[in-house]
This record gives structure tokens, C-alpha cells and sequence, in this order.
């Protein structure tokens, strides 16, 4: 059987992606190894949940992560969605430590879905399955 081990998603800083991921978001550190000329492989994961699971916080400077990245975010795309037990709580939550939202809570069909920035040059989308009608 095939399963995610690991993605990633490409940040303007390293050590800013892992505080915010970390200290805002919830996550907790699976690795942080210092690597050749300064550079350090991090990851995260859901605290207490999912060990098997991993999120990359990779460089994003590049001739190709670059041009994804910032036409992904001025097309208002997140770069990876993440499911949450109640979005609204989150949304209020990240709100009361200053996260930025562009969209707030919204029912779109069979999902709760809110879009906020993670201050390294990603839109990152939460979501919960909507209450059954």
C-alpha cells in the first residue's frame, strides 16, 4: 500500500516558517538538522496525531519554486490544505494571535474551508466536513 510520508511546501524563511508552524499553528517538530552551508532540513507534524505524516518546510528561493509560488498566491490558491475538527474555533483562535485570513469561514458544499496567510509567502487552507443537513 501507497501512502503520503511526507510533502512540503516551499517558505521564504526556514526558521520563520517553523515559529509560525510551529508556535501558531500547533504543530510540533519531527526533525531539524543542520545541513552543509547553513542549511537545515525541519519538519512538522500534527501534535500527538499522525506520526507518520511529515511536512517539509523547504527553501523557496529558485528559478521554480519562485514563479510557482508567487503565481499560486496572487491566483489565491493555497499550497496545501489542512483538515481542522471545527474552523471556525481555528479562524477565531489564529485570529486572536494574528494570523491574517483572506477568506474567512465559508460552507462551500460538503466542506468548511478558511484561507490564511502563513507569513512566508503561502495562502494555506483550513477545512472540516460541514455539519450533515
Amino acid at each position: 500500500m501507497i501512502r503520503v510520508a511526507m510533502t512540503g511546501v516551499y517558505v521564504d524563511d526556514v526558521a520563520k516558517a517553523h515559529a509560525f508552524y510551529t508556535n501558531v499553528l500547533g504543530f510540533e517538530t519531527r526533525h531539524h538538522v543542520d545541513m552543509v552551508a547553513g542549511q537545515v532540513f525541519v519538519t512538522v507534524g500534527a501534535a500527538g496525531a499522525q506520526p507518520d505524516v511529515e511536512l517539509l518546510l523547504e527553501p523557496g528561493e529558485g528559478p521554480i519554486a519562485g514563479p510557482y509560488r508567487k503565481a499560486l498566491y496572487e491566483a489565491g490558491i493555497p499550497c496545501i490544505v489542512f483538515g481542522v475538527d471545527d474552523v471556525r474555533a481555528e479562524h477565531e483562535r489564529l485570529v486572536g494571535l494574528g494570523v491574517r485570513f483572506t477568506q474567512g469561514p465559508e460552507e462551500q458544499g460538503p466542506v468548511i474551508t478558511a484561507v490564511l496567510d502563513d507569513t512566508v509567502g503561502n495562502l494555506v487552507q483550513l477545512m472540516q466536513d460541514a455539519p450533515a443537513k
